[in-house]
């Protein structure tokens, strides 16, 4: 993140505008809505104020002469829009004396520059890309736009009016949040956004307790709670909108390995994070001691968001967490998320069932070789059965030699998948009789191993067959 967003009050002095045209007419709009005083060198010579009513007019005013020897005494930011040559001129006046200056088109003299704006008075939302592509930020702020609701300022505006009395009567800041977020999600929140602001004004003036309201516990403490998340297997736009919410909602975040910085990173920012996960080989703190951590973040008052990689109730160890919080009587939920297998599946393109091909799927998990020798493969050889081994690469020998022993045809399509739905993901196809040299080839993991004459259908495995066969038609034309 080059530039960081920060909103700035245009009323605490002058801005400089400088430039002439649409361009700078359209700069001006947007500052006169932001209720700024503009004080305009048109270099063109032309103060145009066709489109602005007179109270905005009356923000501005109409600077003669030349901008490079203006008095910079008081202003506050400097803007060049449709100023030619001069735009580099001022922005090093600006840097000279410190002032923000923005150079429109120009990052190299820019020091801070225009996001995409959502206005929704008190809401504003600025979309920005570090001056890359306003295209893709106006699409994101279209996308915003679409989602938010149209009174979701007068709501904010509702709040920041009871904000005090309600800090008078609730001083525990956990607890305050909980009170207002239950008034936002609720019928209050509602009414207001529906227009109905006198309603709502008589619902909260009827709430007799604030901290009852929010959910005090007998020694006014804050209701503990924990949610398990499934994290998905690494795209955060994968994960649930129920799991984002329990992200932002989160006091504290425990985290596994497998999370990643961008999942993890749609948490609320003040959220504390705690990594308690382990990779195989590498030491870890234990499941007891996870779940003493988060009992006892539950029970201090906080809201504990476990987030665990893929789902937490397929190989995450989610069942012995929830029984344990169960019996330290902690309210606990969760939140799917989608497998590793899923996110293969959808990647790679391979139909983990497919008509009178594949009808059923066995989902196991092997560390390591000894847990591969363990498992009964005489059930797991029938053809039209897809198998999914989770963290199965360390032994993958053992569960090809199990699979063969057992009968299964060393010509079985299967496919190593590797950092699934990731920027860095990687999928190699090939036999099962050649199952660990595959698995050396996908540069580490966390992979998984799909078994099955359903690999045959995926993405990968026709481009391979497709690259084999152009390598005979060549070898043939020589």
């Amino acid at each position: 993140m080059r530039f960081l967003p920060v909103f700035l009050d245009l009323q605490t002095g002058p801005v400089l505008l400088v430039g002439g045209g649409e361009l700078a007419r359209a700069k001006l709009r947007l500052l006169v809505s932001a209720q700024a005083r503009v004080r305009w060198y048109a270099t063109d010579g032309h103060h145009d104020l066709r489109g602005l009513d007179a109270a905005d007019a009356a923000h501005i005013e109409l600077a003669e002469g030349d901008p490079l020897s203006a008095d910079l005494h008081g202003v506050i930011a400097i803007l060049c829009a449709g100023a030619g040559e001069v735009g580099p001129l001022m922005s090093a006046r600006a840097k000279a004396v410190g002032l923000p200056v923005n150079v429109m088109d120009d990052l190299t003299h820019s020091t801070f520059i225009f996001p995409a704006i959502v206005d929704r008075g008190d809401v504003v939302v600025a979309v920005g890309t570090g001056g890359a592509s306003p295209v893709v930020a106006r699409r994101v702020r279209e996308s915003i736009e679409a989602i938010l609701p149209a009174r979701i300022g007068d709501l904010a505006g509702f709040i920041g009016r009871w904000r005090k009395p309600i800090h008078d009567r609730i001083a525990e800041m956990p607890l305050r949040r909980r009170f207002w977020e239950r008034v936002i999600d609720g019928p209050i929140g509602a009414l207001v956004l529906a227009g109905r602001i006198n309603e709502a004004e008589t619902a909260l003036t009827d709430i007799r307790d604030p901290a009852d309201f929010a959910g005090a516990l007998a020694n006014g403490q804050a209701e503990g709670r924990v949610t398990l998340v499934g994290a998905g297997p690494g795209d955060p736009d994968l994960l649930t909108v129920k799991a984002l919410r329990a992200l932002q909602d989160a006091d504290v975040v425990f985290y596994d390995e497998l999370v990643s910085p961008e999942v993890l990173d749609r948490a609320r920012r003040d959220a504390s994070r705690v990594p308690v996960g382990r990779r195989v080989g590498k030491p870890g703190i234990g499941q007891d001691a996870i779940n003493t951590l988060l009992i006892e973040a539950a029970k201090s008052g906080q809201r504990v968001v476990r987030l665990k990689g893929g789902d937490g109730f397929i190989f995450g160890r989610g069942g012995e967490e929830i029984e344990a919080l169960r019996e330290a009587n902690v309210a606990c939920s969760v939140v799917p998320g989608i497998t590793a297998a899923m996110g293969a599946a959808a990647e790679f393109e391979v139909p983990l069932t497919f008509r009178h091909e594949a009808l059923r799927i066995t989902f196991l998990t092997a560390h390591k070789a000894t847990d591969a020798d363990a498992v009964d493969w005489s059930v797991l050889t029938d053809e039209k059965m897809t198998i999914v081994v989770y963290m199965g690469m360390t032994a993958a020998p053992s569960v090809r030699d199990g699979l063969l022993a057992a009968g299964r045809s060393p010509q079985t399509p299967v496919g190593v998948f590797a950092r699934v739905t990731r920027p860095d993901s990687k999928a190699v196809t090939g036999r099962l009789e050649g199952l660990p040299d595959l698995v050396d080839q996908i540069d580490g993991g966390p992979a998984l191993l799909i078994i099955g004459d359903v690999v045959a259908h995926s993405a990968p495995w026709r481009i391979q067959n497709l690259r084999q066969r152009i390598e005979k038609l060549l070898e043939a034309a020589e």
